[in-house]
């Protein structure tokens, strides 16, 4: 745990050491602010008693989509690019350590972000009453989504050094994820598939899981897709560093 630590505090310093954290965070808030109160009709809702923040947590699924896999990009991407890699991978740490000290650092980050946005809550509460109970649970869903996301960012970092082909590679992954509840995809395997294998298609829906949480039903089930999903790409991201590793 300790190696797992001082992986993670290395990764979080190394973040705020660039221009790439306050890029990040300046474009995750006014995007979130614009999309909120202008595409969402934020202040519509209020002034019909709706007192919710539905329209703020809407976007986040297509805020993640193409953000977060900036971020991910250079976990694994640039440590190979610049062969400092071979020197991580010399420490007395293991693989499975490195791997979740980068990761939980992400996540960490990702979380900081997202508790920037709490004036939204504040806001909300100013014009009317909420159910602050959806809302908490609603933050809850955003910040293991975006786990999710970046599971499946550092696992294709792994894969390649080229940090542009990690991006699009992990925003294809993460779109697939979306829109396997959406008739775009359900309707390709309908023709085919059993009733089974539909509804295990749409199981594997982010906006799904997401907005089960964002409506205050905080299922068990929902906690262990995208906690298993975090699991099974983390796997996967060790077992390709290993990979690597050997070559």
């Amino acid at each position: 745990m300790r190696n797992t630590i001082t992986i993670f505090k290395r990764e979080l310093k190394s973040y705020f050491a660039t221009p790439v954290a306050y890029v990040f965070i300046i474009a995750f808030l006014f995007l979130a602010g614009g999309f909120t109160f202008y595409l969402g009709n934020f202040y519509t809702g209020t002034e019909q008693d709706q007192a919710t923040l539905q329209s703020f947590f809407g976007f986040h699924p297509w805020l993640y989509l193409f953000l977060l896999p900036a971020i991910s990009m250079r976990l694994w991407s640039e440590e190979r690019r610049v062969g400092t890699i071979e020197l991580l991978m010399t420490l007395p740490i293991t693989t499975m350590q490195a791997v979740m000290g980068k990761f939980l650092a992400a996540w960490f980050f990702a979380g900081i972000v997202l508790s920037l946005t709490l004036p939204f809550w504040f806001t909300v509460n100013y014009l009317g009453e909420p159910d602050n109970g959806v809302i908490l649970a609603g933050f809850i869903g955003s910040f293991l989504m975006s786990g999710a996301y970046l599971a499946i960012g550092s696992f294709f970092s792994a894969v390649t050094r080229n940090q542009i082909i990690a991006f699009v590679t992990s925003i294809v992954a993460c779109l697939l994820f979306i829109l396997a509840g959406f008739p775009l995809v359900t309707d390709a395997v309908s023709g085919w598939a059993p009733a089974s294998v539909l509804d295990t298609v749409r199981s594997f829906s982010f906006l799904t899981h997401f907005n089960n949480i964002t409506r205050g039903l905080i299922d068990l089930r929902d906690l262990i897709f995208f906690g298993t999903l975090m699991a099974c790409f983390l796997l996967a991201n060790v077992l390709v560093i290993d990979v690597k590793k050997a070559d």
